[in-house]
């Protein structure tokens, strides 16, 4: 069986949501190890310590869930670009993981500092709940296309 030449718009999709997924995956490692400037520059006027503390209190499975959307999504587009099959079952976790965080920031939201945003749902974890479906949907149809092998 021949492979088919690789579509643009899967270059498209797939460099994007690289670059999407690796700025998750640096805020991510950036909150983890505490890097203050990082918050500075993301959230100008807030004290990262207020960030910093609200993290670290959050549950275990809360961190678990950010960590599976987060390094789902970027192996998950780098197996897109790659073409393989596997990409769907990645961005299938880093969807649960998007979803996970969601729920847990909504079950959690009434710990949420003022500085923060306060409590009730987070407008950027929906955001990012719309992409994961969105890439998630998108591997699902070019494996059905045959793109993905």
């Amino acid at each position: 069986m021949t492979m088919q030449k690789t579509p643009t718009h899967l270059w498209i999709v797939g460099i994007l949501a690289l670059l999407w997924n690796s700025f998750g995956a640096l805020d991510y490692t950036m909150t983890q190890f505490r890097v203050a400037g990082w918050i500075e520059t993301m959230m100008p006027g807030v004290d990262p310590q207020i960030v910093f503390d609200w993290v670290e209190r959050a549950p275990l499975i809360t961190h678990f869930f950010w960590a599976i959307g987060v390094w789902g999504g970027v192996v998950g587009a780098i197996l897109l670009l790659m073409r393989n099959a596997n990409a769907v079952a990645t961005l299938a976790l880093s969807l649960i993981g998007a979803v996970g965080g969601l729920v847990m920031g909504m079950l959690g939201s009434a710990d949420r500092p003022e500085e923060l945003g306060g409590s009730g749902i987070d407008p950027i974890m929906v955001g990012v709940v719309f992409i994961a479906i969105a890439l998630f949907a998108y591997a699902r149809k070019q494996k059905a296309n045959g793109v993905l092998q």
